[in-house]
């Protein structure tokens, strides 16, 4: 806590510098986020989501417990204290229950922020925005009284409570991504944004929560940003210029920025001069790794093994057997379908790494490319960029390497030197 209010004091004294939060439950994509975290000793923000993980085990799995455990056996494995290692809950809140009546929804996502803050995550975003059981959209006092009750819950429940810091505000994209092709991009207003702040202050002390208020460190809040299928919405400094001079007007707060992912380095950069001290980032990461596999797989098919792993027929035979995480957010011809699969912004693929079919397709995959000695020459077709003379032929050294192309720009853009490290 204690590094995170210096950066942050920094940040509003005007540094640009912030902290990347990384979001993700995929295996190489986490190893990849540790080992640079043992290259450079960077502080390192791990998050998990209310659908990824939770009480029931979410789409992973996991609980929070068994996920910190999962992550803890790697970091030891890779050599990172986990004292480097922030661990925190995303949208934590009733969204996984939405459909059931606000009682029963709100009573598993009081369960989802206990087991989260037992299992020792620290940085928890209270999310309670959305409609619960067909009820009209919660105003911003329902979304605050019911933020609290969450957070009362986090208090009484946590080993030290003081070591809790909490994330307030809702105006990003639902958990999992936008459903459809953005038309336009709604910047949350100075008043919204008053209101956010007062609404929850005053929920905050109607319970007692003063003390819990006082770590309230950052709000989310909509920069400009976000990403469909097919486009990138870029940050545009100047249109978010109000927000910036008023986060300045209330002590100790910054902002944090949900779905960074695809900035351009620039934007990212500018984000943290304007006060959007956390950097979310989940869909870029997976991009990369299915770039990476792709990439894997034209290798496997250039040369001589006794069964070819199929990854991509797999992959692709998979989701169609089982479309429940892609066709609610994908639509038009069929060879457009076929496509946005694929190569989506979006990256709906993210969700069928942990099938067994394809888990099975997959470390056929990195077996085949590691029983003999890969060519350089296929190596550097399929990997572009590699200095000649430097060139990794271990395949997870090159799934690393492509995966860190997303994690090193975001401590570059948050004021970390990378480069030196």
């Amino acid at each position: 806590m204690n590094i995170i209010k210096e950066l942050i004091d920094r940040n509003r004294a005007g540094e640009a510098i912030g902290l990347p939060c990384f979001c993700s439950a995929n295996e190489h994509v986490l190893r990849s986020i540790l080992s640079i975290t043992k290259k450079t000793g960077f502080p390192t923000v791990i998050e998990a989501t209310c659908n990824q993980v939770n009480q029931y085990g979410g789409y992973t799995g996991m609980t929070a417990e068994t996920f910190k455990n999962w992550l803890n056996t790697m970091a030891s494995e890779i050599g990172v204290s986990m004292d480097q290692i922030i661990l925190g809950g995303d949208h934590l809140g009733p969204n996984p229950w939405k459909n059931e009546p606000l009682d029963i929804a709100m009573e598993k996502a009081r369960e989802l922020v206990k087991s989260y803050v037992q299992a020792g995550f620290k940085k928890i975003h209270l999310d309670t925005s959305m409609a619960c059981g067909g009820e009209a959209s919660p105003t911003f006092k329902q979304i605050a009284e019911r933020a609290a009750d969450l957070c009362a819950v986090a208090e009484k429940y946590a080993p030290n409570p003081s070591d809790l810091f909490y994330i307030i505000g809702t105006e990003v994209p639902i958990p999992g991504g936008e459903t459809e092709e953005p038309d336009a991009l709604n910047l949350t207003s100075v008043e919204r944004f008053h209101d956010t702040i007062e609404t929850h202050r005053t929920a905050f002390a109607f319970r007692g929560l003063d003390n819990a208020w006082s770590r309230i460190i950052s709000v989310v809040t909509q920069p400009g940003v976000d990403f469909g299928h097919t486009s990138i919405y870029p940050f545009i400094s100047e249109k978010a210029k109000p927000l910036s001079k008023a986060i300045l007007k209330i002590d100790k707060l910054t902002f944090e920025a949900h779905s960074t992912d695809y900035q351009s380095n620039t934007a990212l950069k500018a984000l943290t001069q304007n006060h959007f001290f956390f950097l979310k980032v989940g869909p870029e990461l997976t991009f990369r790794f299915r770039e990476a596999i792709w990439a894997l797989a034209e290798i496997e098919e250039q040369i001589s093994v006794n069964e070819t792993s199929e990854i991509r027929n797999v992959l692709i035979h998979r989701m169609i057997e089982s479309p429940d995480n892609w066709k609610d957010y994908y639509s038009g011809l069929d060879a457009d379908v076929e496509q946005l699969m694929v190569y989506s912004y979006s990256d709906r693929i993210r969700y069928y790494w942990s099938d067994k079919y394809v888990a099975s397709a997959l470390s056929k995959l990195i077996i085949n490319l590691s029983s003999k000695p890969l060519p350089e020459t296929l190596i550097s077709q399929s990997f572009m960029g590699h200095e000649f003379g430097n060139i990794p032929t271990n395949p997870n050294h090159l799934i690393e390497g492509h995966i860190h192309k997303c994690v090193s720009r975001y401590f570059e853009a948050a004021g970390f030197n990378y480069s030196n490290n």
